[in-house]
């Protein structure tokens, strides 16, 4: 399948790609819901995916009695429930504030920020970021010109060791050595060299030049500014330098990025942390349930969720990691990089997306149930997508599976670029095997 190379593609614009203000921000939350065919849904903010065990089981609860009964994850570690009764924004909206998620309604679709996951609890990285996602949680909050970003603007808080970094931020913070930290402005190589205590301040103040500049042209995101980044960039270090911050400029290409690896965690401390998958990102309540009654009782009583739809329960006794992992990959949790459903994402499809001219979720399943666990050795993430919007793809390499009206059509992309020629095809055991042929590299 991926013999012929054609000269290279640029995939079309993505939903949530480059979006006039004209039309209003349609990002839906929890308190503005967006209507779909399968019922309202609303999007749940987690600012760096931190739920504690109640909260978690509260969503659940949510879900099952407003919605689907399912609980799904977003590519930004934030929670989706869907299925909605249009009627049931204002119980929604008191059990939310209730459960300590909408600390403020006039930013609630603002607290976009991802962090790493696994930090704290590995022995990697150069900081513990949880300061920082307090400290500009809270700024943002309360800070009046923050309520007019948009709900499609993204934070990102990595502590040294890439992965977050990777994800296309408009505002990212990487953790250095020494108390430094680097401020990176969108895909920008240049970066702002600053002190590690003053980051979240920084990453607040860049937001805010960044809506300055966007009010003049309508920009939803970084990427959408008519000179891109580099000018926002300079601006931002002239408002900090100004400000009395020492700013120091330096090149950091940005990391190719990883999720984290999948199974036990092993710590520096005397706990071990569990990391699993969710299969297509969604879990029903007694997946979930199992998830929230292993941190209550054998963890910190924390769940982490990832923007590779994946969850993190810190705080496992060592001694009982390897059994807990096996009662969580019992449940129906993806729990090793072998597993078929490792690195498979889809979008909602038919029946709950009007556009979608597939059941990709149902196919997708079908293709793992047709070949089974991945081989061993790298294998490139694969999203199903039911129209050429793309909902939710991941960023970087991997292999795009998109409907069309005679079947799927399968590439492989690089950093926003096909180099493989679509394969187009509605045969599920064909489809398998080539979704299966384009996950390995070098193929």
């Amino acid at each position: 399948m991926l013999a012929a190379m054609p000269p290279p593609a640029t995939l079309p614009a993505q939903s949530g790609d480059v979006v006039s203000r004209a039309r209003g921000d349609a990002c839906p939350g929890a308190l503005r819901l967006h209507g779909a065919d399968d019922g309202a849904l609303a999007r749940v903010r987690v600012p760096g995916g931190v739920l504690s065990a109640d909260q978690a089981d509260g969503l659940c609860e949510l879900a099952g009695r407003l919605g689907d009964g399912e609980v799904h994850l977003t590519s930004r570690g934030n929670v989706q429930l869907r299925g909605l009764g249009a009627e049931c924004g204002g119980e929604l909206a008191s059990r939310m504030s209730e459960m300590g998620l909408l600390p403020s309604e006039r930013h609630e679709r603002v607290r976009n920020v991802v962090a790493s996951a696994l930090s704290g609890l590995d022995g990697r990285g150069e900081r513990e970021v949880r300061p920082w996602l307090s400290a500009l949680d809270a700024s943002v909050c309360a800070s009046e010109e923050a309520a007019g970003l948009s709900g499609r603007f993204l934070f990102a808080l990595d502590d040294g060791r890439g992965d977050v970094d990777a994800l296309g931020a408009d505002v990212t913070l990487r953790a250095r050595g020494g108390g430094e930290a680097d401020l990176r402005i969108g895909a920008l190589e240049t970066v702002a060299r600053i002190s590690a205590d003053e980051a979240p301040g920084a990453a607040l103040t860049a937001a805010k030049v960044f809506l300055e500049a966007a009010a003049g042209c309508g920009a939803w995101r970084v990427a959408d500014l008519p000179g891109g980044a580099g000018p926002l960039f300079d601006a931002v270090v002239r408002r900090l330098r100004a400000a009395g911050l020492p700013v120091a400029r330096a090149v950091l290409p940005v990391p190719a990025g990883a999720p984290p690896a999948l199974g036990v965690v092993t710590g520096p401390g005397a706990t071990d942390a569990l990391s699993v998958g969710l299969p297509l990102g969604r879990a029903g309540a007694v997946r979930w349930r199992t998830l929230t009654d292993l941190a209550r009782r054998h963890g910190d009583g924390e769940l982490r969720l990832t923007p590779w739809r994946g969850v993190v329960v810190p705080g496992v006794g060592r001694g009982r990691a390897g059994e807990l992992l096996d009662a969580l990959g019992a449940a129906g949790l993806v729990t090793g990089d072998r597993s078929p459903w490792t690195g498979v994402g889809a979008c909602i499809g038919r029946p709950g997306c009007a556009k979608s001219l597939a059941d990709v979720r149902g196919d997708a399943a079908s293709a793992v149930d047709a070949r089974g666990p991945v081989p061993a050795g790298p294998a490139l993430p694969v999203y199903w997508s039911g129209c050429e919007r793309r909902c939710g793809h991941p960023r970087g390499a991997w292999v795009d599976v998109v409907a069309g009206p005679d079947g799927y059509r399968v590439s492989v992309v690089r950093d926003g670029r096909r180099d493989a020629p679509p394969c187009v095809t509605d045969d599920p055991s064909t489809l398998a095997t080539a979704v299966s042929t384009a996950r390995t590299p070098g193929t």
